[in-house]
């Protein structure tokens, strides 16, 4: 209903494509803030006209009889307004200017009224309210949640109109809902059991504010009596807009909800959360952020929130890791929960010794890194690629210590009815549960996939025990890892360079003749290696097994060992199938030639 306005009538021809989003947006922000204060209208215009404020009402006073986080002390609504068509823009922006500041700077966000000039000068002001005072907004028809994914679903559309980049994209549903309940699995109990607890919830990423207001959702459907502060930072202004006019209706202090680029000016420095969860840009640079992330990692280190490195200036996604980290409470005071939503290039990019790799060892040898799973491609609505689930925590249970969980979930999908955009698969609510269900048991575990007589994949099931499942009648079972829990140190390995000496012609070795290596032999670089060895395994034993046999002269350079880290997560779950027999193949050959050998024969008859 809302998106007619911009398809067929009155934007198309007045506005390009690009451009609906600005107006219809702010428009449809406009309708529901008007529908949520409908109720209480007369009460507050009673109490802002009392003889007792001079004028000048207070604006609690104003936010309690409205029974809001905001109020409008105007006698307009978008009604009366699209009534009175002669003095529409000038109704229009007095209506706007009524609402207590919190709402008000929404709609500057917006630069609402220059957009209300732009659509009187193209005389269509009137059509557009009269449309959008007869949409029914109301929390009746339309509930809280409806109407966040009214938002995510129309910026969508308009992302896809104006070909915006594969990073800005939103977060399905069903991503929000698995990373929430990730988050809040261990504590659930310890939640329930609570009397009124209070928790903090942080998106350094936040968009429209869906994550938060999932997370906040789920945590007061664990315990109704919790009170839940969310806090959050947007980098584009009509997200940063909506999102606080949705956190607005639902009561949450306005003021946590900042504008700015979280990695160059974060508006939050210094606080700490309970739970922490973002989805933020893939394969997005931060050329634009540069100075003050280079300053910020080089004058405070460990002390600021760049402390273990920086990556590739192609690839911020892994400081957004590295905020959550730094902003997480200290285990004496509860510590914290974080979720995420990475792209595959966090996982193994970048050599021994890289950025990325210092930012993968002192996540995992500061045992911070507790479960990773992988999503089915086709997820998101404007990128088609892999992407992955971290969770991480500051106090893992016992027997997580010194280990990571990796979950294969990319086979936890159904196809779409209708694609959108990229994303033509969904993870069902069952699928969440069973993915959830697998990160609590915390134990490895397989799929079992049932094939028939005629090789045909039938169903895939996640077996009970050891044991796997009885095989149909001339099929039988593949079996694939599903859960792997692998040891922090089985990421790590330790990359040397094996040198080999450099000979003159008569076959004797060249030695140093100053400073530290005189006397010693050189290095032929020509000869020079590199190997990789694993922490796990000890340096002397692997060198004298591996190398000396084939080059007893050989020597470690010890000044150039680094250790790396990287997470080949396929690797844990790739399944080997041997390649058919020759006499299989064979046979199928023979076969192929008799049948076209007939054909033939038919033919030439």
């Amino acid at each position: 209903m809302i998106w007619r306005v911009a398809k067929e009538a009155p934007l198309r021809g007045h506005f390009k494509q690009h451009q609906y989003g600005t107006v219809i947006l702010p428009f449809t922000i406009l309708r529901r803030l008007d529908q949520v204060l409908a109720p209480t209208k007369e009460a507050v215009l009673k109490e802002a006209q009392d003889p007792l404020w001079q004028g000048q009402p207070s604006i609690d006073v104003l936010k309690n009889t409205a029974n809001q986080a905001f109020a409008n002390t105007s006698p307009l609504d978008l009604t009366k307004i699209a009534g009175a068509p002669h003095d529409l823009e000038a109704n229009l922006n007095a209506y706007v200017a009524a609402f207590t500041p919190e709402a008000r700077d929404i709609f500057d966000h917006f630069k609402f009224a220059s957009i209300i000039s732009a659509l009187a000068q193209a005389n269509i002001l009137h059509n557009v309210v009269t449309l959008f005072a007869s949409f029914d907004l109301s929390p009746e028809r339309v509930d809280n949640h409806q109407m966040g994914s009214i938002f995510e679903e129309l910026i969508r559309r308009f992302s896809e109109t104006s070909n915006e980049t594969a990073g800005e994209h939103f977060t399905p549903r069903e991503v929000i809902q698995l990373l929430v309940e990730l988050i809040f699995a261990e504590d659930r109990t310890v939640l329930a059991q609570t009397k009124a607890p209070i928790r903090s919830i942080y998106d350094p990423a936040c968009g429209t504010g869906g994550m938060l207001s999932v997370a906040e959702d789920y945590l007061k459907s664990i315990n109704p009596t919790a009170s839940v502060n969310v806090f959050g930072q947007e980098l584009n202004p009509e997200s940063y807009a909506i999102c606080r006019a949705d956190m607005l209706i639902k009561g949450q202090n306005v003021e946590h909800i900042h504008l700015g680029n979280t990695l160059s000016d974060d508006k939050l420095t210094g606080q700490r959360f309970n739970y922490m969860l973002s989805n933020p840009p893939y394969g997005v640079d931060w050329k634009s952020a540069r100075k003050a992330i280079e300053d910020e990692h080089k004058n405070k280190g460990y002390d600021g929130r760049f402390g273990p490195g920086l990556p590739p200036i192609s690839d911020g996604s892994l400081l957004f890791l590295l905020t959550q980290v730094a902003k997480m409470k200290p285990v004496s005071d509860g510590g914290s929960r974080i979720g995420i939503v990475l792209d595959g290039s966090p996982l193994f990019t970048g050599g021994a010794g890289s950025s990325s790799s210092e930012i993968r060892r002192y996540v995992l040898e500061q045992d911070l890194v507790e479960a990773i799973i992988a999503l089915p491609t086709e997820m998101f609505f404007n990128t088609n690629i892999a992407t992955y689930v971290w969770v991480l925590t500051n106090h893992k249970p016992v027997e997580r210590r010194g280990c990571v969980q990796l979950i294969d979930g990319s086979s936890f999908w159904r196809k779409m009815r209708k694609s959108l955009g990229f994303k033509r698969r969904e993870i069902t609510p069952e699928q969440v549960g069973e993915l959830v269900a697998l990160y609590n048991q915390a134990k490895p575990a397989q799929r079992a996939t049932l094939v028939d007589s005629t090789g045909q994949e039938t169903m895939q099931i996640v077996p009970e025990g050891t044991e796997p499942p009885q095989a149909l009648e001339g099929g039988s079972v593949k079996l694939a890892p599903l859960s792997v829990i692998v040891p922090n140190k089985a990421f790590g390995f330790r990359q040397i360079t094996v040198e080999r000496p450099l000979y003159n012609e008569d076959g004797t070795v060249q030695t140093g003749t100053r400073g530290k290596a005189k006397g010693k032999p050189l290095a032929d670089s020509a000869l020079r290696d590199t190997e990789t060895i694993p922490l796990n395994e000890d340096i002397q034993t692997w060198f004298e097994r591996e190398v000396n046999p084939h080059a007893p002269d050989a020597w470690i350079d010890e000044s150039k060992t680094k250790v790396g880290y990287e997470i080949p997560f396929n690797r844990y779950f790739y399944v080997y199938e041997p390649p058919r027999s020759l006499k299989d193949i064979d046979a199928d050959l023979q076969a192929v030639t008799a049948r076209i050998t007939a054909l033939l024969g038919g033919m030439a008859s």
